[in-house]
């Protein structure tokens, strides 16, 4: 068995570093003190439209933004809400299905059958998968959730679903999701389970070591929270191509 924090620096340099375009990505962890539990965010864009772009942080809550609003195209892809908190549950994700995540937690519904009202995203030819991540703080134990909504190869009209509950990454580690394994056309999707990468450091120098791994020329916005470890009000600090 591979050991996880060797994986986890392999996967970064093959998967991150020296990869062009995974596209947009979320990583689920622990900070290294065992202090907090952390959730990495990014976007990347190839079209002036996708890099038109900026996170902004109200409180707990982040979302995209066009940069230059009058240059703005269709937003229906790009601007949702991909951070968003309800007590003790702590969601990201690659599009307006965080808003899904959160009022059907909100009514008292699953992380799972929230995702079985959304599909993979209507962009053909790429249709471009959908990524979630919640940490669940509610009980006594920590839980975490990742899901990827991909396109069925064989019809791309139809939705694979696939929902992964592994245990909580140990202190000093993630894991990952992507939207894409590379560049390509069309984008070639995610395949396979979560991959271990490392969470070395504080917010700050986090935000600085995922931004610096992404390809300078398709990065658009990043974003790490820091979750205290029982639970609270979160913090988030941001990375911006458009300062």
């Amino acid at each position: 068995m591979t050991d996880p924090a060797t994986d986890a620096k392999d996967q970064f340099q093959r998967h991150l570093v020296a990869n062009t375009y995974p596209g947009r990505g979320l990583v689920l962890g622990q900070q290294a003190d065992g202090s907090a539990w952390l959730q990495v965010y990014w976007i990347m864009g190839r079209s002036p439209n996708s890099q038109n772009r900026v996170f902004v942080a109200e409180g707990t809550t982040l979302r995209t933004e066009p940069h230059d609003a009058a240059a703005a195209l269709d937003p229906s892809l790009i601007i949702y809400e991909a951070m968003l908190e309800l007590p003790g549950l702590y969601l990201v994700s690659n599009g307006d299905q965080t808003r899904t995540l959160y009022d059907v937690m909100q009514a008292g519904g699953a992380f799972e059958s929230a995702l079985e009202m959304r599909e993979r995203e209507p962009d053909a030819p790429n249709y471009t998968p959908r990524i979630s991540g919640m940490h669940d703080l509610r009980g006594g134990e920590a839980q975490v959730a990742l899901s990827i909504l991909r396109a069925n190869p064989a019809d791309p009209g139809l939705t694979d679903r696939t929902t992964f509950r592994p245990a909580p990454p140990p202190p000093g580690l993630g894991l990952c999701l992507t939207t894409y394994e590379g560049d390509g056309q069309p984008l070639p999707p995610f395949r396979g389970d979560p991959r271990w990468m490392p969470l070395a450091g504080g917010v700050a120098e986090l935000a600085d070591t995922y931004w610096q791994a992404l390809d300078p020329g398709h990065r658009v916005a990043l974003a790490v929270k820091r979750i205290p470890r029982d639970g609270g009000p979160s913090q988030v600090e941001i990375r911006n191509r458009h300062a």
